[in-house]
């Protein structure tokens, strides 16, 4: 078995590499891509690290053949990144997304393609609670180019040129390391920074509702989606991650739970209009039913998530 991910550097791309290497001993070789160069985790032997800018397929036909049996699609550029360089987005959310699906169409049709969509793909009036069958209305640069991806998956899987599935994560919270371009950044730095003793900034506003997943429950449904039989070709071939609904002003609520009051204190508040619209866009509730009922899981609780990082991350 040959495993390939995309954005193999990444916080994500590295987390689902140890996993994987850790579970699966039917794993052969583990290739790891990036435009920095990724490190092996534990300089496992099985895994091959490599260079290189999707957008640019020469050298895809080499890496993709008969022996590779899944493709996790992680690399992107993150949504306000996007929003702010929409050609840059185009190229890297959409532009590479394609020719990985090519160099699959090509090479070995049979390559179950695991693609990292976003709850961004919704957007404006949403109903209440999100369905499978909700409509993707997107209202930012990044989610439009997560939808066209979607789309573009789902006819190369209905035209049996790759068996692809697009998993849509919620925010992932808590997320170790630095504040990136990602509207949803403030979301882990507000956990995060205070935790470490640290001033953090929240842009949005109190009472607004996320949909959120902890890192290790979005590596574990990436991993179970190895395991599920492929779906008849003309299915819709994205699911909803499961993920449960939270305010800020709650999230806040179970970091002094945890830690104490005394915590708060690094968190300044600074309203962004613009990172609240953005975030505020996504919606806060999803029904989950068919993603679990396949064997997805979800987190209990917000404090959990945050025991989580206390034990894995600082």
């Amino acid at each position: 078995m040959q495993i390939i991910i995309t954005g193999g550097q990444g916080f994500l791309g590295q987390r689902l590499a140890k996993k994987l290497l850790n579970e699966r001993r039917d794993l052969e070789e583990l290739v790891l891509i990036d435009v920095i160069k990724p490190i092996a985790p534990n300089n496992d032997p099985r895994v091959r690290c490599i260079e290189m800018d999707l957008r640019d397929s020469t050298g895809l036909q080499a890496l993709i053949t008969e022996k590779t049996t899944a493709l996790y699609h992680l690399a992107a550029i993150v949504s306000s990144h996007a929003e702010q360089d929409p050609d840059l987005g185009y190229e890297i959310n959409f532009l590479a997304t394609r020719n990985l699906l090519e160099a699959c169409r090509q090479n070995n049709p049979k390559v179950r393609f695991i693609f990292s969509s976003s709850l961004a793909v919704f957007g404006g009036e949403l109903p209440e609670i999100i369905q499978d069958s909700t409509a993707v209305t997107p209202q930012s640069t990044y989610g439009t180019q997560k939808a066209m991806c979607e789309l573009l998956i789902n006819d190369y899987t209905r035209k049996g040129f790759v068996d692809g599935l697009a998993l849509r994560l919620p925010t992932i919270c808590i997320r170790p390391g630095k504040p990136n371009k990602a509207a949803s950044s403030f979301v882990s730095s507000i956990m995060r920074e205070p935790l470490h003793g640290e001033s953090a900034i929240c842009p949005v506003a109190q009472d607004l509702n996320l949909w959120l997943s902890s890192p290790d429950t979005v590596i574990n449904n990436f991993v179970h989606a190895l395991t599920l039989p492929s779906l008849n070709p003309r299915d819709w071939h994205v699911i909803n991650l499961p993920g449960f609904t939270i305010s800020v002003k709650q999230m806040l609520a179970d970091l002094a739970q945890v830690k104490g009051e005394a915590i708060l204190k690094h968190i300044q508040f600074n309203f962004d209009e613009s990172i609240n619209n953005i975030v505020a866009s996504w919606p806060a509730t999803i029904n989950c039913k068919t993603a679990l009922d396949v064997g997805f899981t979800a987190d209990k609780n917000f404090v959990d998530v945050i025991q989580q990082f206390i034990q894995c991350d600082m």
